[in-house]
């Protein structure tokens, strides 16, 4: 049995990691309740748009419509990661990674052997992973998470949009966690381009057409890469929400592995004093004896 000052050592060292656990789990969990109200806000209003914008699209002439929905051959693919800058948060990272490896070797097999499928990393562990493993990482971002607004996704986002537009990429897809709630986080593989819009009804967007002003074909121009901005702003809130979820959750798991090892850890303390005390009057006990002799 371990010494009573090695295990007083272990004692002292796992109530301080339960302090910092603990602490990290108020501060995700404080965080997580700031993020989920946006990402609560933000989803009914990329749903609402992307319902008019599947009926404004069907009346699209063609020329227009291929711009950003054509689907082409594709000889080129970008795939964007989008994982957390810390760790300290489970499999939340390493889920993403290896689903982004598997799309890569799977689906993109070909284009991956042939040098023709890139990454970009929004997230300082999923560029650290994608990098150890050898996967080309043309692109990242850490510091959008210092300051997560709209605005600041914006170039991002017009970045994709211009290089599928150029040509540059074919197929562009996103891989990331979707927050569902503080305990579930949705591994989540969602195209960015070419644009899909998928309604439930064809025949409703078909018979609903609208007025426009000032005209329809600059409406479009304005409101399709406004929806991309979007999407992309959505998945990269989606992916902080669910970050803290993780982060929350692993340090209430942390912090209550810590408390039941001190439980442990007290026992068999007090078994060692207790020991210790039994051979000390045991030892005062037979010299006596051995005294009395």
């Amino acid at each position: 049995m371990a010494g009573h000052k090695e295990i007083r050592t272990r004692i002292a060292s796992v109530k301080s990691t339960r302090q910092i656990t603990s602490a990290m789990k108020m501060v995700a969990a404080a965080k997580l309740r700031k993020a989920q109200d946006k990402i609560i806000q933000l989803r009914p209003y990329v749903s609402k748009l992307e319902e008019v914008l599947a009926t404004v699209t069907y009346h699209l002439d063609e020329e227009k419509e291929n711009r950003y929905t054509q689907v082409r051959e594709v000889n080129s693919a970008l795939i964007v990661i989008i994982t957390s800058n810390r760790g300290l948060c489970g499999a939340f990272n390493a889920n993403v990674a290896k689903q982004a490896i598997s799309l890569a070797q799977g689906t993109y097999g070909n284009l991956y052997r042939e040098g023709n499928l890139h990454f970009m990393a929004i997230g300082k562990k999923g560029n650290e992973f994608l990098r150890s493993k050898g996967f080309p990482v043309i692109e990242k971002n850490y510091e959008i998470f210092d300051d997560l607004n709209f605005q600041n996704v914006v170039p991002i986002a017009d970045t994709l949009i211009n290089q599928f537009l150029e040509g540059k990429y074919d197929q562009i897809e996103f891989v990331y966690n979707h927050f569902k709630n503080a305990a579930v986080q949705l591994l989540t593989q969602e195209k960015f381009l070419p644009l899909q819009f998928i309604t439930e009804d064809a025949n409703l967007a078909q018979s609903q057409d609208y007025i426009y002003e000032p005209d329809h074909d600059s409406l479009i121009d304005t409101l399709i890469p406004r929806s991309l901005r979007i999407k992309l702003y959505k998945a990269i809130l989606d992916s902080f929400v669910a970050e803290q979820g993780a982060r929350m959750t692993a340090m209430h798991m942390a912090t209550d592995n810590a408390t039941e090892l001190l439980k442990e850890l007290t026992l068999h303390y007090n078994k060692a004093r207790q020991a210790a005390i039994t051979k000390e009057i045991l030892e005062i006990v037979g010299g006596a004896e051995a005294l009395k002799e």
